[in-house]
């Protein structure tokens, strides 16, 4: 049956609607943030609606540097993404290899158990890697927080590139193994630059996880503020004993940490989408 022209344009033009009105929605409260941190101290207490401040305080931008050391806990959070962002794309990427094209027993149950890891919710371990990190001495450090992620400890990422390796035709890989390429060079000359989707996908995930990790520090780092990251700064400027602690500030704190989230996702969106869909078909 074919569609009247007419209803299918005014379907179409209702659907927009909606998701226009969704979005300004969910835009109100970015917007309200953006307003916030450029309003002085005396404009926020004023109970009322001021998107666009008067007077506009870029200043605040500048003066959040005096208040938290902004930059050192910027160079800590970017520690822990880089180990973030490395264990996505080369453990969890040969993890995903191996399940997928390298035949060994008990494959299947071996991958089926990592599917498994997954439903375990994350505070059910919280204690026992508290407490198994704790008596080797790694507490107040850098190290629980960087070795798990180096060594790809997470189960999605390896079921991503799995899936995707998979749907690559075997006629590339036999024939990359007919001229003599090892795995690890099927994997690395082959296989990998023709992820670039899932990896571009994998590593915004890496990458936001990392960035916006509140509890994990939280519970490692403590109070040794030396290694604090973002998120630990922010709340702790909610609590901060100064004269520029009030909501503006905080504000102008959030939108430094949601400012690299934005760039990422816009530049990586499409990316991200075809990454976690894509089979691993080729186009011809």
């Amino acid at each position: 049956m074919i569609e009247n022209p007419t209803t299918k344009i005014l379907k179409n033009t209702f659907f927009y609607i909606v998701l226009t009105l969704g979005a300004m929605v969910m835009m109100v409260p970015l917007l309200w943030t953006v307003s916030t941190s450029l309003k002085s101290a005396d404009k926020v207490s004023i109970r009322q609606l001021e998107l666009i401040p008067d007077p506009i305080r870029f200043e605040n931008y500048v003066e959040i540097f005096s208040v938290q050391p902004v930059v050192k806990y910027t160079v800590n959070t970017l520690i822990i993404v880089a180990s973030s962002i490395f264990g996505a794309l080369i453990p969890c990427a040969l993890a995903g290899y191996a399940f997928a094209r390298i035949q060994f027993p008990g494959r299947n149950i071996l991958f089926a158990l990592l599917l498994a890891t997954m439903m375990l919710p994350y505070v059910v371990r919280i204690i026992p890697l508290f407490l198994f990190f704790d008596e080797i001495g790694w507490t107040r450090t850098f190290g629980p927080l960087i070795l798990p992620r180096i060594l790809g400890h997470n189960a999605f990422y390896i079921f991503l590139y799995r899936q995707f390796f998979r749907g690559i035709p075997n006629d590339i890989y036999d024939s990359a193994r007919i001229d003599g390429c090892s795995e690890f060079g099927v994997w690395w000359r082959i296989f990998m630059p023709m992820s670039v989707p899932v990896v571009a996908a994998v590593s915004i995930f890496a990458f936001e996880f990392a960035w916006n990790d509140f509890l994990n520090p939280l519970i490692y780092l403590g109070s040794n503020q030396e290694l604090w990251t973002l998120s630990l700064g922010l709340n702790a400027l909610q609590g901060f004993e100064g004269a520029d602690s009030s909501l503006n500030m905080v504000m102008t704190f959030s939108m430094i940490m949601i400012m690299p989230m934005l760039v990422v996702f816009y530049f990586g969106q499409k990316y991200l989408i075809s990454g976690v869909t894509a089979s691993g078909s080729i186009k011809g």
